[in-house]
């Protein structure tokens, strides 16, 4: 491994800490970014899934006390089983769909001009609700109906297409069913949790065969750079929201959309 390559996968591990829960589309990022240095194998696409870990870790780093609450009250309190078994809900959809369209997924949609697309029309619709008068009837990620939970999961699902965005699309789906914006942002970083840890063990267990060992020194740099940034948005990102809404995010998407298009037009 070069030091072009060492910095490459520091950057892009900072990048998907930066963006992972963020709705802006980690994974259209960098799918953009690897485009532009030249790295679009399946080697390459693989590594922007396992990077992932580093924000998994993150978010738990960052609610530990909190899930360790939860915990230790799943075996008295039924509110805490009520949501344990609503994320778990949530969650499903995604890991049927994941496992059964992977190959589709890697091959077909990991496409930059997918991601321009779908980066843009998000953007639109994530200002367009941003600004919608919802009403907001409930406050806490944790007390939401287990049908609302589903219904979550169920939209989550839509970003399986790169560029849609796995906390846009969870964010927009619970601001749509009445959820306050900060419960909504709080409640993407309860599902990212088993979505991320999932799509990380079946992604490690598909190709662990095909990594060799500089694969393995790239996927560590870009596991703890993602670490690092991941723990400062997790920590800033809910009051930023609960003060200024998401419409920074919505135009940031539509800019880099458009950039990425103009770069394909440009530079093929």
């Amino acid at each position: 491994m070069t030091l072009l390559e060492a910095f490459k996968a520091l950057f892009l591990g900072l990048l998907e800490g930066a963006t992972e829960f963020i709705p802006v589309s980690s994974t259209g990022h960098l799918i953009l970014l690897q485009s532009l240095f030249g790295l679009d194998g399946h080697a390459d696409k693989t590594f922007a899934i396992l990077i992932q870990f580093g924000a998994i870790l993150a978010i738990l780093s960052a609610y530990f006390a909190r899930l360790w609450s939860i915990a230790l009250a799943l075996p008295h309190d039924p509110k805490a089983r009520r949501f344990v078994i609503g994320v778990l809900v949530a969650f499903l959809p995604a890991a049927i769909i994941g496992v059964l369209a992977r190959d589709f997924i890697l091959g077909v949609l990991f496409d930059p001009r997918v991601v321009c697309t779908t980066l843009i029309l998000g953007g639109i619709v994530l200002l367009f609700v941003d600004r919608m008068n919802l009403p907001q009837r409930h406050e806490d990620a944790t007390r939401f109906p287990i049908s609302m939970y589903l219904k979550i999961g169920i939209i989550q699902c839509l970003a399986m297409i790169p560029g849609v965005s796995r906390s846009g699309a969870t964010i927009v789906g619970a601001m749509l069913m009445g959820s306050s914006k900060r419960a909504a942002a709080e409640f993407s970083f309860f599902l990212a949790m088993p979505t991320m840890a999932g799509a990380f063990v079946w992604e490690l267990g598909q190709s662990y065969g095909d990594l060799s060992a500089d694969d393995a020194t790239m996927i560590a740099i870009g596991f703890v750079s993602a670490f690092v940034a991941g723990l400062f948005v997790v920590r800033s990102l809910l009051d930023y929201v609960s003060k200024h809404g998401f419409a920074l995010f919505g135009w940031w998407r539509i800019i880099v959309g458009s950039v990425g298009f103009v770069g394909l037009l440009v530079f093929g």
